[in-house]
C-alpha cells in the first residue's frame, strides 16, 4: 500500500485527487469558509499572535489553503503563515505566499488540519482464524489473497484494545500507523488546535469485514495495490484521539462533520422565496450555496465524517 500510493510511480505522486473522488474541499467554498471561522476562533484563543500558522496536512491540490487565504480578513491575512503539506509536486497555480512542504513543520502556533489524510496512511489488514489473527497478503498484480504470519505483537495489542476480532473470518484494519501519523502532527503543535476529518467508526461498531476500498475515475474498484488507484480505509479516530492525548493534547473533542459545521455556521438554510422576485440572481446564488452546505452536512454522506479536535 505504501509503494502503491507513495512510491516512485505511486498513485498520489502521479495523480490529482479531484480526478478520482469528491471531498468536502472540492464540494465548494463553504467548507473553506467554515475552516476560516475555526481559524479566527483559534486566533482569538491565542491572543492574536504576530504570526499565526495555518497548516494543511495532505493538501492535495492546495485548494483549501488557497481559499482560506483569499477569504481571510486583511488584519488576519497579513499575520498568516500558510503551509501546505503533501508529497506531490507543488501545483503551478498556488499563490507564492503559500509554502509547499513534504514534511510537517515544527513549532506550529495556530491551526493544523488534516482533511481525508489519515484514511490514506498505509496499513495492514488482519483476518481472524482459529489460531488467532493473521496478516492478509495480496498479489499486487492479480489481487489474489492469502493469509500470512501473525501481526507484530504491538499490532496484536492494538487489535485487542481497538478492534477485537471475535469470530473466524472477521477482518480488521490495523490502525497503529494512523495513530503514529496523528501523533506526528500533535508533537509539532506548540499552541493551538489540530483537526483530523475523515471517514471513521467507533470501537463498539467496527465493520466486521473492514472498509478497504479502491477508487479510480470516480468509481469504486478492487483495492489492488498496483499503483493504478487510490486505496483508502476508514479511520479509528477514537484510537487516534487516545494517541493524541498520549502525545500531549490537553483537550479532545470527537464529533461529526454535521454537528461541527453547523456550530461553525454551515446550516444549509434556503433563501426566502421572496428574494427570487426582488433579486433573482442573488436568490440563485443563495440557493446554490444552500445546496453546497447541504451536501457538507448530510449525515448520510460528508456530514457523517468524524471530526477529531485536539487543543494543545
Amino acid at each position: 500500500m505504501e509503494r502503491a500510493l507513495y512510491g516512485d510511480r505511486g498513485f498520489y505522486l502521479r495523480e490529482r485527487p479531484s480526478g478520482h473522488f469528491r471531498t468536502s474541499v472540492s464540494a465548494g467554498a463553504a467548507f473553506a469558509d467554515a475552516v476560516l471561522t475555526l481559524l479566527l476562533r483559534v486566533d482569538a484563543e491565542l491572543g492574536h499572535p504576530e504570526r499565526l500558522d495555518f497548516v494543511d496536512v495532505g493538501a492535495g491540490e492546495g485548494v483549501l489553503v488557497s481559499r482560506v487565504l483569499a477569504a481571510a480578513p486583511s488584519e488576519l491575512a497579513v499575520r498568516l503563515n500558510v503551509t501546505a503539506v503533501d508529497l506531490s509536486a507543488r501545483p503551478s497555480h498556488l499563490p507564492e505566499r503559500i509554502a509547499w512542504s513534504q514534511t510537517i513543520p515544527g513549532g506550529i502556533t495556530g491551526l493544523a488540519i488534516a482533511n481525508e489524510w489519515l484514511d490514506n496512511i498505509p496499513l495492514d489488514v488482519a483476518e481472524h482464524t482459529a489460531e488467532g489473527p493473521r496478516l492478509v497478503m495480496v498479489d499486487t498484480e492479480t489481487g489474489e489473497e492469502r493469509l500470512g504470519e501473525p501481526p507484530h505483537p504491538a499490532d496484536e495489542e492494538w487489535l485487542a484494545r481497538w478492534w477485537p476480532l471475535s469470530c473466524v473470518g472477521a477482518r480488521a484494519e490495523i490502525g497503529r500507523a494512523r495513530d503514529a501519523a496523528w501523533t506526528a502532527v500533535i508533537v509539532r503543535l506548540a499552541r493551538g488546535l489540530a483537526v483530523a476529518v475523515d471517514y471513521s467508526h467507533p470501537v463498539d461498531n467496527r465493520p466486521p469485514c473492514g472498509t478497504l476500498t479502491g477508487y479510480r475515475d470516480g468509481s469504486v474498484v478492487p483495492p489492488i495495490p498496483d499503483g493504478t488507484c487510490d486505496i483508502t480505509a476508514h479511520v479509528a479516530l477514537d484510537s487516534c484521539a487516545a494517541a493524541g492525548e498520549r502525545a500531549g493534547a490537553i483537550s479532545t473533542t470527537l464529533s461529526t462533520q454535521r454537528d461541527t459545521l453547523r456550530a461553525l455556521g454551515i446550516t444549509a438554510t434556503r433563501p426566502p422565496l421572496d428574494l427570487a422576485h426582488t433579486d433573482p440572481r442573488g436568490y440563485l446564488r443563495a440557493l446554490a450555496r444552500a445546496s453546497e452546505e447541504g451536501e457538507l452536512i448530510d449525515p448520510r454522506g460528508l456530514g457523517g465524517f468524524g471530526w477529531l479536535q485536539h487543543h494543545v
